[in-house]
């Protein structure tokens, strides 16, 4: 069984949404200041993802030309972290016992909790298409008792996902940003740069 829309996880696992930006600071509260290089190389990021964009950009473009850049400027190839791609994960609802299997694309670890996960998705595909399978894996996160931070993007949108498994599960969003916005790539590595410091301190 796979899970292709939001209301399948409800239905599946009562997963709700959380409207209020409260519950996710994360990606709000003292994000660092960016030096000039960083914007310059994130420039550099947006000029190579519109002149690519003229033929149809796959994920694995996608995860090449935006995120790998991304990810390394926010330290997240660096100790304490670890990465993984294609991690195979399971999710069990404990009413019926129905078991989902199924791989994500990327994985920010520790060795003792999952900190990250990226769903990437081709240009063509929205951010709708992916945030239902970044939560389904979210919610196999070995330690429940934390709270799980989801990354989506298809190289020109992303979101960021918090998710929280008390009885009920219940996850919030961050604001969409986009590359081709004027601070849109500046804001997203300015977050996943704090999220970075946080989970280092954790």
């Amino acid at each position: 069984m796979s899970f292709e829309s939001l209301n399948d996880l409800v239905e599946e696992f009562g997963l709700e949404f959380i409207d209020d930006k409260q519950c996710f600071r994360e990606w709000q509260d003292n994000l660092p200041e960016l030096t000039d290089s960083e914007k310059q190389t994130l420039d550099g990021v947006k000029a190579n993802f519109r002149h690519l964009s003229r033929y149809l950009i796959v994920e694995a473009v996608v995860k090449l030309v935006v995120l790998s850049p991304l990810l390394n400027m926010a330290g997240f190839y660096s100790p304490p972290f670890y990465l993984t791609a294609e991690k195979e994960v399971k999710i069990e609802s404990e009413e019926d016992g129905v078991i989902v299997t199924g791989r994500l694309d990327l994985l920010v670890f520790t060795p003792q909790f999952w900190l990250l996960l990226i769903e990437t998705k081709g240009a063509k595909y929205s951010l709708e298409e992916g945030i239902p399978q970044a939560l389904a894996y979210m919610l196999s996160n070995p330690r429940p008792e934390k709270p799980a931070l989801g990354f989506v993007t298809n190289g020109l949108d992303f979101v960021f996902l918090k998710l929280m498994q008390d009885e009920t599960p219940k996850y919030a969003e961050s604001e969409r940003f986009s590359l081709y916005s004027q601070n849109g790539l500046y804001t997203v590595l300015s977050i996943l740069k704090r999220i970075a410091q946080l989970l280092s301190q954790n």
